[in-house]
């Protein structure tokens, strides 16, 4: 997936984008994908090998009751 970077719409402070009904149009799976890719790109990760969880951050203990 590689971004266009060469679309860009103006529109006026009260005009809303249409980015919400092009966003609906796609499927869960696409918006999903567009998410990570973003995420990659946000904080300098590859895509295809994202960074891997600490597990030793988290723990899990039983309660009592």
């Amino acid at each position: 997936m590689k971004m266009d970077r060469t679309v860009f719409d103006m529109f006026k402070k009260d005009e809303e984008p249409n980015d919400f009904k092009y966003w609906q149009t796609k499927t869960v799976k696409a918006r999903l994908l567009a998410a990570a890719y973003l995420n990659s790109v946000a904080y300098n990760y590859d895509i295809n090998n994202p960074p891997k969880v600490d597990r030793t951050v988290f723990s899990i203990e039983k309660r009592e009751r």
